[in-house]
Order: C-alpha cells, then sequence, then structure tokens
C-alpha cells in the first residue's frame, strides 16, 4: 500500500490521522489484520514513519534518508524495531542517527543502521541504470562530466546532482537527451554523490530486516 502527501512534503498534523486511518481501512476491507504490518519512509516520509509508528503498530519500519523525530516523541520498548537507510556524507543527518539509535536502544528497542556510499561513474553508469538511455548517450554524458571537472579522477561525482550544471552544458557537446529522462538522469547523479536521494540499491537488506522481525 503506496501513501502520497497531499503536499510537497509529508506534516505531522492532520496528514497522521489521515494516514492512519487509511491503511486501518484498506486492512480491515482486505482482511489481512493478522497479516504483519510494516512501513517504510523517505526524507520527510521517514519522519512521518517515525511519528506514525507511536499510533499504529508496526512489525519494523524503516527510514530512508532519514533521523526520524525522535527528540518530539514519546519512546518505551513497544516502539518497533527501526533500521536508518541513510548516506554518511550528511554528516548532520549521521549524528541525529546515532543519537537516536542509542537512545532506542537504551530503551530496548532493536535498531540498525545501513549507510549507502557513493558511487563511482563510467561511460555506461547512466545507461545501466536508466531504461530508455542509449549507452552512446550515456558515454557523451560521462565525457561531459570529465571534460568539465563534474567527476574527479576516479569518476565520483564532486558535488551533488543538484548543484551540478550539467544540464547547462548538454548543448555544446550536441548531446539530445529526451525530456523524460532529464529528472532520471540527475536523480542518478544525486544517488551517485549520495548526500540525499531514495534508494533501491539496499533493497535486499531492507526486505531482510522486515522478514526478520515478524515474529
Amino acid at each position: 500500500l503506496t501513501v502520497s502527501s497531499a503536499g510537497t512534503c509529508w506534516s505531522l498534523g492532520k496528514e497522521k490521522l489521515v494516514v492512519e486511518n487509511v491503511i486501518k481501512s484498506w486492512v480491515k476491507k482486505h482482511k489481512h489484520e493478522r497479516l504483519p504490518l510494516v512501513a517504510l519512509g523517505a526524507s520527510s516520509g521517514g519522519y512521518f514513519v517515525s511519528a506514525l509508528a507511536t499510533d499504529l503498530k508496526f512489525s519494523s519500519i524503516v527510514l530512508m534518508i532519514a533521523e526520524g523525530v525522535f527528540d518530539q516523541i514519546s519512546i518505551s520498548k513497544q516502539y518497533p524495531p527501526t533500521l536508518f537507510v541513510h548516506m554518511p556524507k550528511d554528516v548532520y543527518r549521521q549524528q541525529k542517527i546515532r543519537e537516536f539509535l542509542e537512545g532506542l536502544r537504551m530503551e530496548g528497542v532493536d535498531a540498525a543502521e545501513i549507510e549507502c556510499m557513493d558511487l563511482p561513474l563510467s561511460p555506461g553508469f547512466l545507461a545501466d541504470r536508466i531504461p530508455g538511455l542509449d549507452r552512446g548517450v550515456s558515454a557523451k554524458l560521462f565525457k561531459l562530466f570529465r571534460e568539465k571537472g563534474f567527476v574527479d579522477e576516479k569518476g565520483y561525482m564532486k558535488r551533488d546532482g543538484r548543484r551540478t550544471p550539467w544540464k547547462q552544458a548538454l548543448s555544446g557537446y550536441k548531446i539530445s537527451l529526451e525530456e523524460s529522462l532529464v529528472t532520471p538522469v540527475e536523480e542518478e547523479l544525486n544517488l551517485a554523490f549520495a548526500y540525499h536521494e531514495m534508494t533501491s540499491l539496499q533493497s535486499e537488506q531492507i526486505f531482510s530486516w522486515f522478514e526478520s522481525h515478524m515474529g
């Protein structure tokens, strides 16, 4: 069951009650009351899930690129096992996660973290990860990044994709990139820089976390 915020980011007021009711009614309608309930939230969704877990009984939760709101809620050992999936390059968030990890464990809550590290670009990096992106275009983009100094000698992004003027440089390299591919490329660049971006690379570990806490 996927639920999206009515706004750009999740809020912790009325939306929390709305989502709680949506989940409860959906579970009841489909007669899934006996099944374990898990939750994953990313960025503001991670804050939201950490707060929602005080009202809904989850068997475990995952917070992605979010430290949660544990300084604003009351925690007991009944709080669900919590996995933080984060990018340590975001030092402030990493420090808060370490602080909250310790606090959760002190309350008897099973808590763990997965660190997502940066990834080096290569000529085929974007084509391998984005359906519909031609390998020739992928190689041209890598050449652009290298010649413009957007990546270091090992292929690692020097700045976040959002803050790298790669789109402005396309015309100078005669690279034709479909409009529908611009956002996927930028998201992959963000992921390669590994500061603040959703990721599926740790999906196996995330599902293992859920499965190991269903008893």
